[in-house]
């Protein structure tokens, strides 16, 4: 066996040779002739790498003819096949700019769109991408409202617009439990504002019922624990909210929670109404008095300046 491993290791290096040479000796060719055949072949075959290298030395030689449409064309579709959607999107919309008379014009945006569709992250993560796909595609829809892809780019934006749902619902849901930590602060009015703006940017969201019966949840908690002068507006909210959550959802499994919730807010506002009643005749009564108590000490006497020292 030792024998005839020298054997074997010659024979594979003359098979990885014999196997690498051509693409070697195009690599290092100035015919662009050849190499556009051969980049051409590359891709037809499914070879994109090798395609992208022969393509990235001659496109600078071809750009302006004839045969550079269809080779940028080729360049952004291998980009695409090797799953380099960021890439393949800038060279697509590239396309699109430079040739936008061709007959390839309007797939090139589209695949623009959908190479930024496919590149765009869970609803979990950053959905900065998304927003750039989402804008991408609606640029196409303009551009193309009568295409065939139409449908398509449109099934497209509303995957997309569920994600931001979703990312704005898990959003809300952490103000909430915010509210649930031993410094609570400000996230309850974070929280009340962001329930609300969920609620106006996805009228139709399956998430609206839930976060609305939240809404009065937690602005009963924050009115609890407002400063006094804000206490009463903000309890006189909860009664608002309940109000608005038993219209919309009369039928909700939330349904039996919200009366109790609008009688603790009722309770803590007849009883904070009461405290301030009497806090504001206390305060009254010792302004009397204090009235009443410099009258009768009369006048203050009056400190007038020494006349002035004659020389």
């Amino acid at each position: 066996m030792k024998e005839q491993l020298p054997h074997i290791l010659t024979l594979f290096l003359i098979v990885l040779i014999s196997a690498c040479g051509p693409f070697y000796k195009l690599e290092k060719s100035t015919n662009w002739e050849e190499l556009y055949e051969a980049a051409g072949k590359y891709y037809e075959a499914g070879e994109y790498n090798k395609a992208i290298i022969l393509y990235d030395k001659v496109l600078p030689i071809i750009r302006g003819s004839d045969k550079a449409e269809m080779a940028d064309f080729n360049y952004a579709y291998a980009h695409f096949r090797l799953k380099r959607y960021i890439e393949a999107a800038g060279y697509f919309n590239t396309f699109y700019q430079t040739y936008n008379r061709s007959p390839l014009a309007e797939e090139a945006l589209f695949m623009n769109s959908y190479a930024l569709y496919l590149d765009s992250p869970d609803f979990n993560l950053d959905q900065k991408s998304s927003k750039d796909a989402v804008n991408a595609i609606q640029l196409f829809i303009n551009r193309f409202p009568q295409s065939d892809s139409y449908e398509r780019a449109m099934s497209m934006i509303d995957d997309l617009q569920v994600r931001f749902e979703e990312k704005a619902y898990q959003e809300a849901i952490l103000y909430h439990k915010l509210t649930e930590g031993l410094y609570p602060g400000d996230f309850y009015r974070a929280c009340i504002v962001s329930f609300q703006n969920f609620a106006k940017n996805y009228p139709d969201s399956k998430y609206n019922e839930e976060l609305a019966y939240k809404l009065v949840e937690v602005s009963l908690a924050y009115g609890q624990r407002s400063v006094f002068d804000k206490k009463e507006e903000r309890l006189k909210n909860v009664a608002t909210f309940a109000d608005q959550f038993k219209r919309r959802y009369p039928e909700s499994k939330y349904i039996g929670a919200i009366d109790p919730l609008s009688r603790k807010a009722e309770s803590e506002l007849i009883a904070h109404q009461k405290f301030k009643k009497e806090y504001e005749e206390r305060l009254a009564k010792a302004r009397e008095d204090a009235a009443a108590a410099e009258e009768a000490a009369g006048p203050s006497t009056e400190v007038t300046s020494a006349p002035p020292i004659e020389n």
